[in-house]
C-alpha cells in the first residue's frame, strides 16, 4: 500500500491541514475516503441527505480528525442551490478546498427507456446533474485560489460497457465519463491552473448500492480497498482510475471495454456481448 508519506509528498492538494470535501461521504467510498484522509490530516466536510446516517458519519469521523476538523452539511446534490450552499459553508468554516470528490449516487432503477419519466429524471439528477452542481460550486474558487487541487468524480464500469439491467444508471455514468473527460482537458488548458480532474471507476465494491447484501460479497472490494488503490493511482497521474475487485482482475476489465468499443468499429449489433448470435465469438474473445 501507498504510504501518506508517499501520497502526501506526490500530491500537495492533500496535505495535512488542507480541506476534503465528499458527497455521498455518511457511507460507502465516500465515507472509507473520508476516514482515510482524515487520518492523513485533512480538514473533512461530509456532505450527503440529511439525518442520522450522517451525523454518525460526522461523528465517527471526527474521532480520527477532532472535532474542529470536520463538518456535517444536509446536501442534496441535485439541487444546485443546496451544492452551492455547501461550497460557501465550506469556504466559510475553512478557508479553502484542495480535494473535491463528487461521489453520490443511487442506483434504483427506474425502469425501461419508455417508462417511469420522473425515476429517470431524479437519477439522472443526482448521479449526472450532482457532478455538474459540484464542478460549478468549488472548480472557480479553487482556481482563483492559484493552489494545488484535485478533483475526483465517481464513475462506474456500466458507464463503459452500459451491461443491460439498469439503462437509466449506465447512462448517468456514461454522462459523468464524458463529462469528467472535458473537465480534464478543461482545466489543462486553464492558463494558470494547477487543479487536475480524476475519474474513479470502481469495481465491485460493498456500498449502500449493493442490492439485497447486507454483508460483503467475496467478490466484492470494501471502499478501503478502493480508497487505497484511488489514491495511488492519484499518485501515478492516472486520470483513469480502473478499480479490480475480487472477481475482475485489470485484464479481464480491459478485453470487456475493447468489446464494447469493438461493436462499433466491427459494426455488430448494439451490446453484442449479451446477444445470444454473439455469445460464442465473446466468450473465445476472452479466452484468448
Amino acid at each position: 500500500m501507498t504510504t501518506d508519506a508517499e501520497i502526501q509528498s506526490g500530491l500537495p492538494a492533500l496535505a495535512s491541514g488542507n480541506v476534503a470535501v465528499i458527497t455521498g461521504g455518511a457511507s460507502g467510498i465516500g465515507l472509507a475516503a473520508a476516514r482515510r484522509l482524515a487520518a492523513m490530516g485533512l480538514k473533512i466536510v461530509l456532505a450527503d441527505i440529511g439525518g442520522a446516517r450522517l451525523d454518525e458519519a460526522a461523528r465517527g469521523v471526527a474521532t480520527i480528525a477532532g472535532g474542529s476538523a470536520v463538518l456535517a452539511v444536509a446536501t442534496d446534490v441535485s439541487k444546485a442551490d443546496e451544492v452551492d450552499r455547501l461550497a460557501e459553508r465550506a469556504f466559510d468554516a475553512f478557508g479553502g478546498v484542495s480535494l473535491v470528490m463528487n461521489n453520490a449516487g443511487v442506483g434504483n432503477n427506474p425502469g425501461k427507456p419508455w417508462e417511469n419519466r420522473d425515476g429517470w429524471k431524479r437519477l439522472l439528477d443526482i448521479n449526472f446533474w450532482g457532478v455538474v452542481h459540484g464542478v460549478e460550486a468549488f472548480v472557480p474558487r479553487m482556481l482563483a485560489a492559484g493552489k494545488p487541487g484535485l478533483i475526483v468524480n465517481t464513475g462506474s464500469k456500466q458507464g463503459i460497457t452500459t451491461p443491460p439491467g439498469n439503462l437509466a444508471y449506465n447512462v448517468s455514468k456514461s454522462a459523468v465519463k464524458s463529462f469528467t473527460e472535458g473537465l480534464a482537458h478543461a482545466l489543462r488548458n486553464e492558463p494558470r491552473a494547477r487543479i487536475a480532474a480524476h475519474l474513479l471507476i470502481p469495481g465491485f465494491t460493498f456500498t449502500g448500492l449493493t442490492e439485497g447484501a447486507t454483508e460483503k460479497p467475496a467478490g466484492a472490494w470494501t471502499g478501503e480497498q478502493v480508497i487505497d488503490f484511488m489514491l495511488a493511482a492519484l499518485v501515478r497521474g492516472d486520470f483513469y482510475i480502473l478499480c479490480p475487485d475480487n472477481e475482475a482482475t485489470r485484464p479481464m476489465d480491459e478485453k470487456r471495454m475493447a468489446w464494447a468499443i469493438g461493436d462499433i468499429i466491427e459494426n455488430r449489433p448494439a451490446l453484442s456481448r449479451w446477444h445470444p448470435d454473439y455469445k460464442d465469438a465473446f466468450a473465445a474473445f476472452m479466452e484468448g
